[in-house]
């Protein structure tokens, strides 16, 4: 007869890899709370947890086993410290005004870094880059300048130091911070996934394409050539043909009609909660926007070659708490209301595609700022409603979940993918300045009034701002600073 195996050991062969790793001596596989909210997802809990013992057995239990090999207590201290850190941002983060963030600073920064590009580039090969000498690396940082980037887009990692410890000594606990070891691994990790794995990927010119291509659904498309196509058949009038063409107008015609009455009722819910919801309170700090109005509240035409002064003069997570110029737009601000959330975002889209060169497009710019402006009490509740309603504990748990297929996709971190070819990466071009949408119709009468009667090479112009992985740097610095800005006001300074 077998010998029977004890209740405990049954157990231990049931645990999950955090219970193993992260709490070997919790009493029950049940994983402690992460988030101090109660109404948090389960299955966001231990998705966490597990995407957390995953990246601690990747890239610390390796080292950490040849410095003491029985120590069992290191992981799961971290953990804890871990767990500290998420549940103080989950605060800060429930408790931040992320509107302005999302609708009017984020806008603002790309759009002076579009400006900014673009002055640099017309200053090539003239005596404004000392006769052709200097190259547009270095003019955009002349224009953009940050104390933690250099001209050739490499990045302070003592910049970045000292922030993640200021956000661990916020976060932490006194008898947590004061431990160096631990504070110094935790620090060292973030640094080495923020500066050596994720900057340096995200700021790449074919990483922005190939990700403009996975939101169109286009990076797996190929295009091949039609085969020769079939004479149609032809038609024959009929009784029952009448009838089946009948019944599939009714058809159609009726399931339009039930989308248009769903759309009404969710737009008038939608409508009623919004309105009820309570104004939106007003900064007491006062730390000026990166996209002020005009002093005039008429509008102001965006030069043909514009040279704009830069976002980032103090180049540091304070330098906001300076008032710079705002950058030109064909937007029309009015002179009581400088912060609306509408406002920015067209002013974006209106710098990308260069609307103000073409008069279909700019006059279409204009009346939309102008109906938006009509509309701005209702338009600066809704837009954070909406924002609130996007990010929720769902969307939190299916980016965890791709980030752990994508690192750990048999539960150990998979190989590094290889960069494109230049050929790759030309073909990524090729399909975006292609990209003409699904629908003929679109493509036939609203695209050349928006992108004029050239389109790719409205596109391509949109493009090249975002070609220069050193340029791409400063924006992605700047974008940080204003996160971390954001949910830890205290760095900004009174």
């Amino acid at each position: 007869m077998a010998p029977s195996v004890a209740p405990s050991a049954k157990s231990a062969f049931k645990a999950s890899l955090p219970k193993r790793l992260l709490f070997p001596g919790h009493p029950t596989n049940d994983l402690p709370p992460l988030f101090a909210s109660p109404t948090t997802p389960p299955e966001l809990t231990a998705e966490l947890y597990d995407f957390v013992a995953l990246a601690l057995r990747a890239f610390v239990n390796p080292w950490w086993t040849k410095i003491s090999r029985y120590d069992k207590d290191f992981l799961p201290d971290i953990t804890r410290i871990l767990t500290h850190v998420i549940r103080e941002l989950e605060a800060r983060v429930l408790g931040a005004d992320l509107a302005p963030l999302v609708f009017r600073d984020g806008p603002a920064i790309i759009t002076q870094h579009y400006l900014d590009y673009r002055s640099a580039a017309s200053k090539l090969s003239t005596s404004y880059a000392a006769g052709g000498a200097l190259t547009l690396p270095v003019l955009f940082h002349n224009l953009q300048p940050h104390m933690a980037v250099t001209p050739d887009g490499d990045i302070d990692p003592e910049y970045m130091r000292q922030i993640v410890d200021h956000i661990l000594k916020t976060c932490l606990p006194q008898e947590d911070y004061d431990p160096e070891p631990e504070r110094y691994v935790i620090r060292e990790i973030v640094l080495k996934i923020i500066l050596k794995d994720v900057i340096p990927k995200i700021t790449q010119p074919w990483f922005i394409q190939k990700s403009i291509l996975d939101l169109l659904g286009q990076d797996d498309v190929v295009i091949t050539k039609p085969g020769p196509s079939s004479p149609p058949a032809a038609w024959s009038f009929s009784f029952h043909t009448l009838i089946v063409v009948f019944l599939s107008a009714i058809q159609a015609l009726s399931g339009a009609c039930l989308a248009m009455i769903n759309a009404y009722k969710q737009a008038v819910g939608t409508i009623k909660r919004v309105n009820q919801s309570p104004p939106r309170p007003q900064p007491t700090r006062r730390v000026s926007s990166p996209f002020p109005r005009p002093r005039s509240p008429t509008s102001v035409p965006i030069p043909t070659s514009p040279v704009s002064p830069s976002i980032s003069m103090a180049s540091s997570v304070s330098s906001w708490a300076a008032s710079p110029d705002p950058p030109t737009s064909t937007i029309p601000f009015p002179d009581t209301a400088p912060n609306h959330y509408a406002l920015p975002p067209l002013a974006l889209v209106s710098e990308i595609f260069t609307t103000s060169a073409r008069m279909a497009s700019a006059s279409i710019t204009h009346t939309l700022s102008l109906l938006l402006i009509a509309f701005v009490p209702f338009l600066d509740r809704l837009l954070p409603y909406l924002l609130a309603q996007a990010l929720s504990p769902k969307l939190l748990l299916t980016t965890t979940r791709s980030a752990k297929r994508s690192l750990f996709p048999n539960g150990y971190p998979a190989p590094p993918p290889l960069d494109p070819t230049p050929e790759e990466q030309a073909q990524m071009r090729a399909r975006l300045l292609t990209y003409r949408g699904k629908s003929p119709w679109v493509e036939t009468h609203i695209l050349p009034l928006v992108l004029g009667s050239d389109p790719s090479e409205t596109i391509a112009a949109a493009l090249d701002p975002l070609t220069s992985r050193e340029c791409n740097v400063h924006l992605v610095m700047l974008l940080l600073d204003r996160i971390i800005g954001t949910l830890f006001p205290e760095l900004l300074g009174e």
